[in-house]
C-alpha cells in the first residue's frame, strides 16, 4: 500500500526535471525539441500510465488469488518492483525515456494487483469487530508512501536534478523488506478452508492469528458462510455482473470506485505543485506546502482508522465526500476571487476529507458486501474502474485546467456530492457484521429475500463438532 501513495505521489517534485530529460533526449535523436504541448503530452503520460499498469493489474487479481491465494499473490508480485525500479534507475544512463514509461507501467501492475490483495487478505484474517480498523490501515500507508515522496523529493534531499533516476527507483527498498518478512506469515483462513477445503491449514492459521482467543465460533461462521454460498467454484466477473442476488453490492462498488477517483484527489496529487504555484506561493515555499499536506493525510488517515470501528463506514464515507465537494467548490470561488490562502485550504481540506473515509472505506467495503466465491471478481472489478478513473483523472485533468481554469472544480463538486447522497440512500452500516449478515441485508432491496432466508436458515442448522477445542466437518454436514 505504501508503494501504491509513493508512486502516485513520486512525480510530482522532478517533474520540470523530467520534462527537460524528455526535451534533452529529443533533441539528441531528432535535433529539435519538443514544444509545450508535446511536452505536456509526454508528461501526463508519464503519470497516468501508472494508471493503465494498475488497470492490467486488477484484471489479473481474480486468477491470482484463486491459484496462489492472498499472501502467495503478494509475494510473488514483489519481482515486478525489481524490474520497475531497475527501468527506471537506469532510465537516464541509457538515454531512454521509453524506460521511464515502462518502469511506470510495471509498478502500475503491481500496484493494481496489491491495491485489491491487501485489504482482500486484511479483511479476511481480521475478526468482525476489527475489520473496520484493518481494513483502513493500508489507506494509512498510502498517505504514509505519499509523505515519504514528499520529504525525499525535498531539494535538500533528493529534489535534484542528478537524484531523479534514485527517487523513482526507491521503491525496491520496502520491498526487499516485505519479501523477507511476509512469506512468514500464515494464508487467509477463509480462502484456506472455503475455497481450499483445508481444516487442518485453516485451525493453524487462525491459532496464529488469535493465539489468545476461542476460534470455535470463528470457524463455524465461515462453515456458515459456505452452505450459504450457491456454489463452491470462484465466481467469474461475468457471473458477478449476471447474478442478479448481487446486483446492490455491484452498483455499489462501481458508485464509490469511480467516486473515489473522480472526486479529484488524483488531480491534488499528480499536480500539487502546480496547484499551488496558480495559486500565488512563491515557487521555493512549495515544496515545503506539499510536505504540510502529505503530513495532514497521514493525521486524516489515522483518525478514520482509529474512529471506524466507533462511528461505522457510512459517516465516514457520506462526511468526507461531502467535505471534499464543499471544498471543490471552495478551490473554484477562491481562484475566482485570487483568495490565495482559502485556496490552499480548500486542498488541504480536500486531502483531509479524502484520508479520512474515502480513500480506503471503498476497498473495505468491496470486502464486506461479498461473501467468499463473489469476492476475487468484485475486487477485479473495483480496481478495474478505479485504475480506469485514475487514469482519466492523471491524463485529462491537465487539459482540463487549461480550458475550464477554475470552473474545472466544479465538476469534482458534483462527483462527491453525488455520491454521498447514494451512500446516504443506499448503502447500509455493515460495523460488527458477519459476511452472511450482510448479504441478508441486501437481499430485500436484490429481490432476493426468500432465497437467501432459506439458505441462510439451512447454514445456521448446520454445526461444526469440536476436536480439542477447535472444530472439524460433522458427519451430519458430510452427509448433506
Amino acid at each position: 500500500s505504501m508503494l501504491y501513495g509513493y508512486n502516485l505521489a513520486v512525480v510530482n517534485s522532478p517533474a520540470e526535471y523530467i520534462k527537460a530529460f524528455y526535451n534533452q533526449t529529443m533533441v539528441a535523436r531528432t535535433g529539435t525539441g519538443l514544444d509545450d504541448k508535446k511536452l505536456t503530452l509526454f508528461y501526463s503520460v508519464t503519470v497516468s500510465v501508472f494508471a493503465i499498469g494498475g488497470m492490467a493489474g486488477s484484471l489479473m487479481v481474480g486468477i491470482l488469488v484463486t491459484r496462489f491465494g492472498r499472501k502467495g499473490t503478494l509475494v510473488r508480485i514483489t519481482c515486478l518492483v525489481f524490474i520497475a525500479g531497475a527501468f527506471m534507475g537506469f532510465s537516464r544512463t541509457f538515454g531512454s525515456p521509453e524506460m521511464i514509461i515502462v518502469g511506470r507501467f510495471i509498478t502500475g501492475v503491481h500496484s493494481g494487483i496489491s491495491l485489491s490483495v491487501v485489504p482482500m487478505y486484511l479483511g479476511e484474517i481480521a475478526p468482525k469487530n476489527l475489520r473496520g480498523f484493518l481494513g483502513l490501515v493500508p489507506s494509512i500507508f498510502i498517505c504514509l508512501g505519499v509523505f515519504i515522496a514528499q520529504i525525499l523529493g525535498l531539494h535538500e534531499l533528493l529534489g535534484k536534478e542528478e537524484h531523479w533516476p534514485l527517487f523513482l527507483s526507491l521503491v525496491v527498498i520496502p520491498t526487499m523488506f516485505q519479501l523477507m518478512l511476509l512469506p512468514w506469515f500464515p494464508e487467509s483462513p477463509r480462502y484456506l478452508l472455503i475455497e481450499k477445503r483445508n481444516v487442518h491449514a485453516t485451525i493453524t492459521a487462525l491459532k496464529w492469528y488469535r493465539s489468545k482467543v476461542n476460534i470455535q465460533a470463528e470457524i463455524e461462521e465461515m462453515q456458515e458462510e459456505q452452505r450459504s454460498m450457491s456454489s463452491d467454484q470462484t465466481v467469474s466477473v461475468i457471473g458477478l455482473l449476471k447474478d442478479r442476488s448481487v446486483r446492490w453490492q455491484v452498483i455499489t462498488i462501481v458508485v464509490v470506485n469511480i467516486g473515489m477517483q473522480l472526486s479529484g484527489i488524483d488531480a491534488i496529487w499528480f499536480y500539487t505543485n502546480t496547484i499551488f504555484e496558480n495559486a500565488g506561493i512563491p515557487v521555493p515555499q512549495i515544496q515545503y506546502t506539499t510536505v504540510g499536506t502529505g503530513a495532514i493525510e497521514v493525521i486524516a488517515g489515522c483518525v478514520g482508522c482509529f474512529t471506524i470501528e466507533r462511528l461505522g463506514r457510512r459517516p465516514l464515507m457520506i462526511g468526507g465526500f461531502t467535505f471534499m465537494g464543499i471544498c471543490c467548490a471552495g478551490i473554484t470561488l477562491s481562484l475566482m476571487f485570487q483568495s490565495h490562502y482559502i485556496s490552499v485550504a480548500c486542498v488541504v481540506g480536500i486531502i483531509a476529507g479524502f484520508c479520512i473515509g474515502p480513500a480506503g472505506v471503498p476497498f473495505l467495503i468491496t470486502a464486506e458486501l461479498f461473501k467468499q466465491s463473489h469476492r476475487p471478481a468484485a475486487y477485479t472489478v473495483a480496481g478495474c474502474l478505479n485504475w480506469l478513473s485514475n487514469f482519466t483523472i492523471g491524463f485529462v485533468f491537465p487539459f482540463l485546467q487549461m480550458s475550464a481554469g477554475a470552473y474545472c472544480y466544479l465538476v469534482f463538486f458534483g462527483v462527491c456530492m453525488a455520491v454521498a447522497v447514494y451512500v446516504f440512500f443506499i448503502v447500509p452500516e455493515t460495523k460488527n457484521k458477519t459476511f452472511v449478515e450482510i448479504s441478508q441485508m441486501f437481499a430485500a432491496r436484490n429481490g432476493m429475500l426468500e432465497e437467501e432466508s432459506s439458505e441462510l436458515g439451512i447454514a445456521k442448522n448446520l454445526k461444526l463438532a469440536k476436536t480439542n477445542g477447535y472444530a472439524t466437518v460433522s458427519s451430519y454436514e458430510c452427509s448433506i
